[in-house]
């Protein structure tokens, strides 16, 4: 018989750390699990003040910025990342990562092993692609060069059907095309955009006529995804039984709201109401500590402070899964339809068989 799971360590793969800035220059951030983890793609927010989300990646490099709250393209900023380390990440004096006093919080993920796609020699993607990937967690980082050229299609590493795609053009400034969990069809798509609070539409544009599946995704011509010459980035992300989960739910309206199923007890969850405006909210562990959570969620699509107390979005995290606790438009409105993402501080039974406890 099969484990449940093939993850038992969630902190191999991806971890969560809450700091307090001291303006001070080459501070190393020291992950807080007990399982050492260099990653390899760090998302940074101030959590006191209205400052833009940052995220670096390896592939990149830590000084190479992008917004996901903002159209901008790609920046260098020499003091908010500085490097990656063994067991979390150098920041430098700059106010969004390190202002004196400040409090931070950063979500990171372990990719680890590099890949080179040339679509020339393979038949595997029409668009070169490089970048660094983890089958087992179900993690790529994805670099390519647009041709500009309708339905092309770019090769991510996985071995599996990523859920959640986001890509960026590097080059320029643009929107964040998200492939995620109510992907229906190359006809029905249901785009979604990491820096706007829009519902979700139909936009033919960014798949072309090829859907994701477990060697590549499709680029069409549109600018964010695939114009000539300029550089892209992907993030593309497998579901991995026991360790994360991409799908979608329909809210309730009620106070005792829906049980959302994940398989273990969730580390960090982003949820975006997808059937009309809804900011993309942003829920983990090291800022709530305990349920029920009350507020204490940061929005991905804006530069906003961290919203610390609001009885209008309460939910918990249990040894399974997530439960809506009131009536919320953002994340339980009656009949309408909600996407989300989450990884796992523990798999709700692993491959011993030993089942985890709730908060």
């Amino acid at each position: 018989m099969a484990a449940y799971t093939t993850i038992d360590n969630p902190e191999l793969y991806f971890q969560v750390v809450i700091w307090t800035g001291n303006g001070t220059d080459d501070r190393s951030i020291t992950l807080p699990g007990e399982t050492d983890m260099q990653p390899d793609m760090v998302w940074v927010k101030s959590r006191g003040n209205s400052d833009s989300h940052r995220l670096v990646d390896a592939i990149r490099g830590a000084t190479k910025t992008l917004l996901p709250d903002d159209t901008n393209g790609e920046g260098t900023e020499a003091n908010i990342i500085q490097a990656f380390e063994s067991d979390g990440f150098q920041v430098g004096s700059d106010n969004n990562s390190n202002r004196s006093s400040g409090t931070f919080v950063a979500w990171c993920w372990k990719a680890g092993t590099a890949f080179t796609n040339d679509a020339s020699a393979t038949s595997v993607g029409s668009i070169d692609s490089t970048g660094s990937k983890n089958t087992t967690s179900g993690f790529s980082i994805v670099s390519y060069t647009g041709n500009g050229t309708a339905n092309q299609s770019v090769a991510h590493g996985l071995g599996a059907t990523p859920q959640f795609i986001i890509i960026k053009n590097r080059s320029t400034s643009g929107y964040w095309p998200v492939t995620n969990p109510r992907f229906v069809s190359v006809s029905d798509p249901n785009m979604v955009y990491l820096q706007v609070n829009a519902a979700e539409a139909d936009d033919t544009n960014i798949n072309g006529t090829t859907a994701p599946s477990s060697t590549v995704f499709g680029v069409d011509d549109y600018g964010a995804v695939n114009t000539s010459g300029d550089n892209h980035i992907a993030y593309c992300f497998a579901e991995k039984q026991g360790y994360s989960s991409f799908k979608s739910y329909t809210g309730s309206g009620n106070a005792d709201g829906p049980f959302i199923y994940t398989g273990f007890r969730p580390a960090f969850l982003i949820i975006k109401c997808v059937g009309a405006l809804g900011n993309w909210l942003v829920f983990d562990n090291k800022r709530s500590t305990f349920n029920q959570i009350d507020g204490d969620y940061l929005e991905a699509d804006a530069n906003s402070a961290e919203v610390t107390t609001s009885s209008a979005v309460d939910l918990d995290f249990l040894s399974n899964g997530f439960k809506m606790r009131n009536t919320s438009d953002a994340i339980n409105k009656s009949g309408t339809k909600y996407i989300y993402m989450a990884f796992a501080e523990a798999p709700f039974v692993n491959s011993n068989g030993v089942p985890c406890n709730a908060r």
